[in-house]
């Protein structure tokens, strides 16, 4: 969602910062809010469960610069928590950034949260406790990927923005599907609560190919260095479910099956690292959807592209002075 700049005496700035895994979205994110007085909001689906650490890729509290985070480490790992309940949390979250005439930076990967915030979600049927038993129980009996398989004949377009392994979006998927008679993927054209009162501005990283990919191997090898195998296994040791949502996360599924003895250290990095570039590929379909986005070919890591998106917000946000400030946090 976007809202044209002629109509800005009326809305709100909000910056989002989308892009690949590994393209430097974080880094940006910063420098973006300690360049306009801003506040990070987290649009990641795995950073907002406590405990969970290495393998997101968390920023650190001494890596915040003093820049105030929201909506990261706000659940327990076997919390159940869904995109609405994402929008519904945003919303409240950027009416106090709002309220302190701060500047809203939002900050991830995941996709389908930014859109249940922007856009709204449909009024689907409710859970069927019944139902999703026997869909967890025939997809343990099944062969691998029978969700999916199910999800492509119901709702195609649903099943190909879902990976096959996410079991909790499957289920739902396919439960709406099969409750409301209609594809999910039919029903998002209706009944959507827009992101009101707020002028969106889209700022996109679009790395080369080589280079985003070299940067995703090293993350992955980072991320075994840093102790995700031992994080994993206290995790594990602290009596979290397998079954916990997290544990399906790409590095902490690889960090389980070298703990079972399935793979061997360098086996996890390796697939860690090839499914990582899928899920880029994922990403960069979603995001490239939106035509409001501003592209910048390269890392957020990357000095010129610094300058590039500081300098194109400059003009974005020069109808609102508080944003101009240069302010820093933690002062």
């Amino acid at each position: 969602m976007s809202v044209s700049s002629t109509n800005s005496k009326s809305l709100y700035p909000v910056v989002v910062v989308v892009g690949p895994t590994a393209s430097g979205k974080s880094a940006l994110g910063l420098d973006i809010a300690e360049r306009f007085g801003g506040e990070i909001v987290n649009f990641d689906a795995v950073q907002v469960y406590r405990q969970f650490d290495i393998g997101t890729a968390k920023p650190p509290p001494q890596g915040r610069r003093g820049i105030p985070h929201h909506l990261l480490d706000i659940l327990e790992p076997h919390a159940l928590f869904t995109a609405g309940d994402y929008a519904e949390l945003a919303r409240h979250v950027l009416a106090g950034i709002r309220g302190r005439s701060q500047l809203p930076v939002l900050v991830g990967g995941t996709g389908f949260y930014l859109r249940a915030l922007l856009d709204g979600l449909f009024e689907g049927p409710k859970r069927d406790e019944q139902l999703r038993r026997r869909l967890h129980m025939r997809a343990q009996s099944m062969p691998a990927g029978y969700l999916h398989r199910l999800l492509t004949r119901l709702d195609p377009a649903s099943a190909e923005r879902i990976h096959t392994n996410d079991t909790p979006k499957l289920i739902r998927a396919i439960e709406v599907s099969l409750l409301a008679r209609a594809p999910m993927s039919s029903l998002w054209q209706t009944g959507t609560k827009r992101l009101e009162g707020y002028e969106v501005i889209h700022i996109g990283l679009d790395p080369p190919r080589d280079i985003l990919y070299a940067g995703i191997e090293r993350r992955a090898e980072r991320m075994f260095s840093a102790g995700l195998v031992g994080e994993t296994q206290l995790l594990v040791s602290l009596g979290i479910p397998r079954s916990a949502r997290p544990f399906g996360s790409l590095g902490y599924s690889q960090a389980l099956h070298y703990l079972d003895g399935k793979i061997t250290r360098e086996e996890a990095i390796v697939i860690t690292s090839r499914m990582t570039r899928r899920y880029a590929k994922r990403q960069m379909t979603w995001f490239r959807r939106n035509p409001d986005t501003r592209w910048f070919h390269g890392c957020g890591t990357d000095d010129e592209i610094r300058t590039q998106v500081l300098a194109y917000l400059e003009g974005c946000l020069s109808p609102y002075p508080f944003c101009l400030c240069g302010q820093s946090h933690g002062q």
